[in-house]
Formats: C-alpha cells, sequence, structure tokens
C-alpha cells in the first residue's frame, strides 16, 4: 500500500477511537484536572481535536517557532462544539494528505522556540509524531475521564468498561 494511502487509513481510524473518546466527556467537568501540574479536561480535549491540523501545518511549512507563533487554544464551550472541531482538523489534515507529494515526507521539519531547537526531522517522522500525539493525548484523557469514574470506549479491542467474551480455544495437551 502506498505510504499517503497507509497514512490516510490511519488516520480514519485513529478518529474513530478520538471520536468515542471525545464525545463521552462530562461538560461539568470540563475544568477539572487532576494535578495542578496537568491539563484540564477540555484544554487536553481541544488539543486532541486540534492535532489532525498538525499533518496540514507540517506538510505546509518549514518549521513551528513557538516564540514568532504563540499557542492560543480555541475557545470550546460544549461536546459538541469540540466533536465539529475535530471533525474540521480531521478534514483539514486529510485534505493536505491527499494532494501531499512523497518528495515532501522528506524534506527537514523544525520544531523550535526561538533560537532552542526542539527538532528537525522529515516531515514524514513529523507527521508519524503527529499521530503518536493524538495516541498519547487520548489515552491521557482516558485516565482522566477513568478518575471521574467516566466509562471507557475500547481503542483496538474492548476496554474494561465493556462486556467481551473471550473464546476459548481447545488446545492439545501438552506432550
Amino acid at each position: 500500500m502506498e505510504l499517503i494511502q497507509s497514512l490516510l487509513k490511519e488516520m480514519e481510524q485513529e478518529a474513530n477511537t478520538t471520536r468515542k473518546m471525545l464525545s463521552i466527556i462530562p461538560e461539568d467537568k470540563f475544568n477539572w484536572q487532576p494535578h495542578p501540574k496537568s491539563m484540564s479536561i477540555i484544554r487536553l480535549a481541544t488539543h486532541i481535536a486540534e492535532l489532525p491540523t498538525w499533518v496540514s501545518m507540517v506538510l505546509t511549512t518549514e518549521e513551528l517557532d513557538f516564540a514568532t507563533a504563540p499557542y492560543t487554544p480555541k475557545v470550546i464551550n460544549n461536546v459538541k462544539e469540540l466533536l465539529a472541531y475535530f471533525e474540521e482538523s480531521l478534514a483539514d489534515g486529510k485534505a493536505h494528505l491527499e494532494k501531499a507529494k512523497l518528495s515532501q515526507f522528506d524534506e527537514k521539519w523544525t520544531l523550535r522556540n526561538g533560537s532552542d531547537i526542539y527538532d528537525v526531522s522529515p516531515k514524514g517522522e513529523v507527521i508519524r509524531m503527529a499521530y503518536c500525539q493524538i495516541v498519547h493525548h487520548r489515552a491521557q484523557l482516558g485516565v482522566f475521564l477513568r478518575l471521574l469514574d467516566v466509562a471507557i470506549p475500547g481503542s483496538y479491542g474492548p476496554s474494561a468498561d465493556e462486556e467481551f467474551k473471550v473464546a476459548v480455544v481447545d488446545t492439545p495437551a501438552a506432550v
């Protein structure tokens, strides 16, 4: 399978799981955080929802410099807005990936804060890192929700909160 088609397929598969996680956030817990150093649930969820746009950013720029492009998260007031923002971000990321050229994946991309360079990597690797960030932060959100006793949907199979049956397979006795 071609790399771009594979990345588009993975993006959609991860989007299905992300939708499930974002949709179960209790709106009355948007400002909750498990620790003073942790993000609030809504800040974390908003970041998850925007991460597909990193694909677009990486494909259309040479760097992100936090010193010249300070981060201002989108204001989200409810789960409906959160899901709409995610779908908008996902459509943007997919559209840029669909028209990407394979040669772009080898171009260097830099993440910095002024003169402090955090990373210089090929754009293809940065896109994969963005996917990993979605999974990482989605798992973080799962822990936040678990601490609030919210039932967690499965990601790559059933979760501990979902009923599932384990198939018992007869195996030959060890000789």
